[in-house]
């Protein structure tokens, strides 16, 4: 195990992957159910989307993308259904363009399949080699925010200010009723918001006193202190319930996407052929920037890419660099992902929380992705950790990652304003590949008004035209 993983190059033990290994899963254990709650409804009543295939998707999506990520690229990313991606494919695809999520999933499959050409013909290692070094460190502290944000948000920290008017209809309450959304600190009047405090402080002090094992103490003890707060149901454990049921559903859904209403029925009409391209383009775009961003944000500052890594990835052939073999690994997981029956598998950004908690190598995917295929089983007990629990790690990574910022010259405007936007677009935008497309689109701004667009890469004006495109994509679809 020693030298299939590199422990002692890594500076790591087995001990400390097993726990970055489980940290990572429980930030991220909320996918199990979440994503198929939400792709569920993209199903109709003549065809609809069974739950209990997606949840064995989800588990099998997981699963293989992480194990390539820990045996092939030997780093400690876990990777799953991405959220954003999956409410894409529901709402945008099949609902508002009418696609079936066969041909969505179709879709998702392509887009994994171009993934891999441009992971294999080098263009995603150009991109990250185009990045100049203060938006990397933009990226790297924007990303601390953005996790920072959901942790907040996962542990009910967050509430925000409009009542009465849903999601569908917020947009024309506004300007009614002369209101606004904006974030506030809710009232400590009720048992789950002093809980979420009591969870957040345990992990901090534990954290602060160099604890080790802090953040998965920290989330099994605050599931323990949930019990009498009242937030922990353990009268819902039922072990393995429904998992026949899960099984015949995934015939369902596994192989879907190249059936008669899969790929066989989405280029029928051509007249939708424009419509199929640009969609498997926004699919494919947000899916690259996302993983992009993820490892530049983590991997830099704790040495998972050291710089040795970095100047394999620019300078090597075939997959030399970690980076390189990364890369590769969540492209495949895509494809994977959308044979088994879900939507975009992508590196998961919680991945930080097991990389905060000490994981330097595979071993922690690999007891990640071990978490995963026990969850067929175990997904009762493991639906008992409350977010709040969960949460903690996720605020206390982000501070961590803030040291980012230390290394951007923000007395340099020229510097600062697209460091700026890639960092604060990314949290308030809810999106890392949004961050990542404010910050090119003002550095190349910045540069033009300084006449200095030669110093702007050629693969830098390429992706912000793509980012662009996108955007005048998602307006018209």
């Amino acid at each position: 195990m020693e030298k299939f993983f590199k422990l002692k190059e890594n500076n790591t033990k087995v001990s400390t992957e097993i726990l970055a290994g489980l940290t990572t899963f429980f930030a991220m254990a909320y996918i199990l159910f979440v994503n198929p709650q939400m792709l569920t409804a993209a199903g109709t009543a003549d065809n609809p989307f069974p739950a209990g295939g997606i949840f064995l998707a989800t588990i099998f999506a997981s699963v293989a993308g992480t194990l390539v990520m820990g045996l092939f690229a030997n780093v400690p990313y876990a990777q799953a259904p991405g959220m954003g991606l999956n409410a894409f494919f529901t709402f945008t695809v099949c609902g508002q363009l009418g696609f079936t999520w066969q041909q969505a999933l179709a879709m998702v499959f392509i887009c994994g399949v171009i993934n891999v050409i441009i992971t294999v013909t080098k263009f995603r290692k150009l991109i990250i080699k185009s990045i100049p070094e203060s938006l990397q460190n933009a990226i790297g502290g924007g990303i601390g925010i953005f996790i920072a944000y959901i942790g907040l948000k996962n542990a009910g920290l967050l509430e925000f200010g409009v009542s009465g008017a849903s999601v569908e209809n917020i947009a024309s309450f506004l300007p009614a009723t002369g209101g606004d959304v904006v974030p506030a600190i809710p009232l400590f009047n009720n048992p789950a918001i002093i809980y979420a405090l009591v969870c957040l402080v345990l992990m901090t002090i534990l954290v602060v006193l160099n604890v080790k094992g802090a953040v998965f103490i920290s989330i099994v003890a605050g599931t323990i202190i949930g019990i009498p707060f009242g937030i922990v149901d353990l009268s819902q454990i039922g072990l393995g319930s429904g998992i026949a049921q899960s099984f015949a559903d995934l015939g369902t859904t596994f192989g879907a996407a190249f059936g008669s209403k899969g790929l066989l029925s989405l280029f029928a009409d051509p007249s939708k052929f424009p419509l199929i391209l640009m969609t498997i383009f926004a699919f494919s775009l947000s899916d690259t920037f996302d993983t992009i961003g993820t490892f530049i944000g983590t991997g830099r500052r704790t040495g998972i890419f050291s710089a040795e890594d970095q100047l394999a990835l620019e300078n090597s052939t075939g997959f030399k660099s970690k980076m390189d073999k990364a890369l590769f690994a969540d492209s495949v997981a895509t494809s994977v992902g959308a044979i088994f029956g879900t939507s975009n598998t992508t590196t998961f950004v919680e991945s930080a929380a097991g990389i905060g908690a000490g994981g330097r190598t595979g071993l922690a995917s690999v007891v990640t992705a071990a978490m995963f295929l026990l969850s067929i089983v175990l997904a009762p007990v493991l639906g008992i950790v409350p977010a709040q629990a969960t949460a903690p790690a996720l605020i206390l990574v982000g501070v961590m990652m803030l040291s980012s910022f230390a290394d951007i010259k923000w007395t340099d405007m020229e510097e600062a304003v697209p460091a700026f936007f890639a960092a604060i677009f990314m949290g308030l935008c809810y999106s890392i590949s949004y961050g990542i497309a404010a910050g090119f689109f003002f550095y190349c701004i910045v540069k033009v008004v300084k006449g200095k667009a030669k110093d702007i890469h050629p693969i830098l004006w390429v992706s912000t035209a793509l980012f662009i495109l996108n955007f005048i994509v998602l307006a018209v679809i």
